[in-house]
């Protein structure tokens, strides 16, 4: 069996953003040369996400406006968390979109079902953070 690691790191320009890493995952499946086994992808950063949807600019919208709804970040107030801190909304929605996805790897490829990719959800941005991409087969 074969192991791969490597970070990505990122750096949004906005505080709350979504970015498709697809790419990035899929490059590095292709450095990995496993062909058959799983990918792990997580975020290393408690204010952020990465989870598997549609790159549809209208439902990325939608995640905004019903995230916001579920966590709004004003007023800052309403959370005691923060206390030092004005983030106490990104670590809600972080928990809500998810920390990690997993998918599987067949024939060198990211064993996708139709329009999935995956995501950086960043919720507390405009500072450097990374993700860890952990392939494991053969």
């Amino acid at each position: 069996m074969k192991t791969y690691r490597k970070e990505l790191w990122f750096e949004t320009s906005k505080r709350r953003e979504l970015k498709n890493i697809t790419p990035y995952i899929q490059q590095c499946l292709e450095e990995s040369g496993i062909m058959e086994g799983f990918v792990l992808c997580n975020a290393m950063h408690i204010t952020a996400s990465v989870f598997i949807n549609d790159d549809e600019s209208g439902l990325h919208h939608d995640f905004e406006v019903w995230l916001e709804k579920l966590a709004p970040e004003k007023p800052y107030s309403q959370y005691k968390h923060n206390t030092f801190e004005d983030n106490a909304d990104a670590h809600l929605k972080r928990t809500i979109m998810g920390r990690e996805v997993m998918v599987a790897v067949t024939e060198g490829k990211l064993d996708f079902g139709p329009w999935e990719q995956i995501f950086y959800g960043e919720f507390d941005g405009k500072r450097r953070k990374r993700v860890l991409v952990k392939i494991i087969g053969e």
